[in-house]
């Protein structure tokens, strides 16, 4: 997890590459309400980092995009028990600045399920959102809770995939409904046309995690709040083998700058073409972005 970014940007800088497109599958813009949540505490603690006392401008986060060459990043709202930490309203204004750097995630009330439905079909017809993203951790509900199905229906209605976080939690709240099997094997199950992408891998449960992606034509896994240093050596392994198409790049910024997630990316052995689909293909297959007119 790397520090807080601050009001410290380049206007204008741009280090992308325009001959290999890279998409960023989960990023989030720091909002001071976002990172003063006491949630956070222990990521602080491990980190020694100071919660920053203005807000951040969008501006910050593209500036990180740049430095590690990021072309597009799904930027995410966040709601949970306690509101909306991130509404999905930032997050359309932001798009709607910077509509060729950002595709938004939508976040929803998972308490009220027919609300959620509405606001994700809102946030879909409106404001062109490309995915919903829910935490199971935030809510201590597991994915196979009868209140996310009417979400995942919608999903499929309106073409969209279900984004969610496997594994263990570094927030201090439970990891158990973060493990991919019952929990998401079932989703899947009940839910063949539904586009999952389950973030930030499923350590300790990686085997697990892409056991369902080998059984599931339509799970992936992108590699968010991970550096490549810390990739399991079974999802290296999967990455070499048959899995360069069920596994695509994520950062989870601010927790981790995308050009740190990004470094050692030579010492996964790629070819050109697992490399293509890891850094950016997968995900303009998933969330329909980055593809031309």
């Amino acid at each position: 997890m790397g520090p807080w970014p601050t009001n410290d940007y380049q206007d204008g800088c741009d280090g992308r590459n325009l001959h290999a497109m890279i998409i960023d599958a989960w990023i989030q813009h720091p909002t001071l309400r976002f990172i003063s949540d006491p949630m956070f505490d222990s990521l602080r603690r491990w980190t020694d980092q100071e919660t920053p006392t203005e807000e951040i401008p969008i501006e910050a986060s593209i500036a990180a995009m740049d430095a590690a060459g990021v072309d597009i990043s799904i930027l995410t709202g966040w709601h949970g028990p306690q509101g909306a930490v991130i509404s999905n309203e930032e997050v359309a204004a932001w798009v709607a600045a910077y509509p060729t750097r950002f595709a938004g995630a939508a976040s929803v009330d998972l308490r009220k399920p027919m609300e959620a439905v509405r606001e994700l079909r809102r946030c879909v017809q409106d404001h062109g959102f490309v995915a919903l993203r829910m935490l199971p951790w935030l809510w201590e509900l597991p994915p196979n809770d009868r209140r996310y199905y009417p979400l995942y229906s919608a999903c499929v209605e309106l073409d969209i995939p279900f984004c969610l976080q496997v594994g263990h939690t570094g927030p201090l709240r439970t990891s158990e409904v973060g493990r991919p099997i019952p929990y998401l094997d079932d989703v899947a199950l009940d839910f063949p046309e539904l586009k999952i992408v389950a973030g930030h891998i499923g350590y300790p449960w990686t085997e697990e995690m892409i056991s369902l992606t080998r059984k599931y034509e339509n799970v992936y896994i992108d590699t968010s709040a991970y550096t490549i240093r810390r990739f399991p050596p079974e999802l290296v392994r999967y990455l070499q083998a048959d899995g360069p198409k069920k596994v695509m790049f994520g950062s989870n910024f601010p927790m981790i700058a995308p050009q740190k997630s990004l470094e050692d990316l030579d010492s996964l052995g790629l070819d050109d073409t697992s490399r293509r689909l890891f850094l950016s293909e997968n995900a303009m297959r998933v969330f329909g972005v980055g593809q031309p007119d």
